[in-house]
């Protein structure tokens, strides 16, 4: 597995007002919606098992598409984790982490490719 991207805040929504019914825990995927886009991420939550609606954690995201990223994303921003056009949770970015090498990670890969 290649390391996070970024760090992040995020606080469920809770189910009364229309989040989740269940937890998450490491492994969950969704999408990581700013700027009017959704893209998938995947979360990793290292202080904690499991993750109830209603409840805030730090999450490790990774992206599948960093390049996408780069420049766009920064500390402070927020943004919000959808499963389809539901909002299930908000957060905020807490530090940028392997996003650039994971950017360059996918343009190599690519660049490989193309000269077989």
């Amino acid at each position: 597995m290649y390391p996070p991207d970024i760090e992040a805040e995020i606080t469920f929504v809770s189910s009364a007002q229309g989040g989740r019914k269940t937890p998450a825990r490491s492994g969950y995927r969704s999408q990581f919606y700013y700027d009017g886009h959704d893209w998938d991420a995947h979360h990793e939550y290292p202080d904690v098992e499991w993750v109830y609606p209603g409840q805030t954690a730090r999450v490790l995201l990774r992206f599948l598409s960093p390049d996408a990223h780069l420049n766009r994303v920064h500390p402070e921003m927020e943004f919000q984790v959808r499963e389809g056009q539901k909002v299930v949770a908000h957060g905020r970015v807490t530090k940028i982490l392997h996003l650039e090498e994971s950017a360059l990670r996918i343009k190599n890969r690519f660049k490989s490719q193309s000269t077989i």
